[in-house]
């Protein structure tokens, strides 16, 4: 199996590099975002060792574009002692799986093996609902060729729905999945929001992709009408 290691911490590559080799796994290294990024476009590895902060582009950067490109190779993300931001960050932008520094390489290759066993399916880089895209690498919304700007939470509200169209969410899955399950505020924030996003979704372009299923929810039409 070829693993590509983009790790800036020279020291820190080769040792990663060395127990891997010592696993039986063959190795590239990089210490540098941009030339990781070009080896990673252009070489067939099964899985990617990626360091969140890198000279040239950053990791996140890296990860980002390789999705945006449909580069579904496994990326185990190296994030920061107590990065919990960084490691939400990560699995936002499409990162497999993470660890923490400093780790233990017992633990770095079972890692990888896992990652290796469930391999590199495709999965979709945009959500879509007729022409209403979601892009949650670029963290960008758009009807046909209109870009929508979304706060975050909206930008979060709508992944919920559209990751369920067709199905009717209520209340309470949207708080616990778009807010936190502990949530103790007033639930009619979820009207609000909902609220906030048809005016920029469907309102400009007369049309009503999130239903009001009274009693019982609301529901995002697959059809995006």
């Amino acid at each position: 199996m070829r693993v590509l290691v983009i790790e800036d911490e020279r020291g820190l590559a080769a040792a990663i590099a060395r127990g891997l080799a010592e696993e039986g796994f063959a190795v590239d290294v990089t210490h540098d975002g941009a030339d990781g990024l070009w080896k990673a476009w252009n070489e067939p590895y099964d899985a990617i060792v990626l360091d969140i902060m890198l000279p040239g582009l950053s990791g996140y950067e890296v990860l980002r574009r390789l999705r945006a490109a449909e580069v579904w190779t496994p990326v185990l993300m190296l994030t920061a002692k107590d990065g919990e931001y960084d490691e939400a960050d990560a699995l936002d932008l499409g990162a497999d799986d993470y660890l923490r520094k400093p780790f233990s390489y017992v633990v770095l290759v079972a890692r990888l093996r896992a990652l290796l066993r469930r391999g590199a399916p495709a999965r979709p880089a945009v959500l879509t609902a007729g022409d209403l895209a979601l892009d949650p690498a670029r963290r960008r919304c758009h009807r046909a060729e209109t870009e929508i700007p979304l706060t975050a939470r909206e930008f979060t509200l709508l992944e919920f729905l559209l990751r369920r169209q067709d199905e009717v969410v209520s209340k309470t899955d949207i708080l616990t999945h778009v807010w936190d399950e502990n949530f103790d505020g007033d639930t009619n924030i979820v009207e609000v929001y909902i609220g906030y996003l048809r005016r920029k979704i469907d309102v400009p372009f007369r049309r009503h992709t999130i239903e009001t299923v009274r009693g019982a929810g609301y529901r995002l039409l697959a059809t995006g009408d």
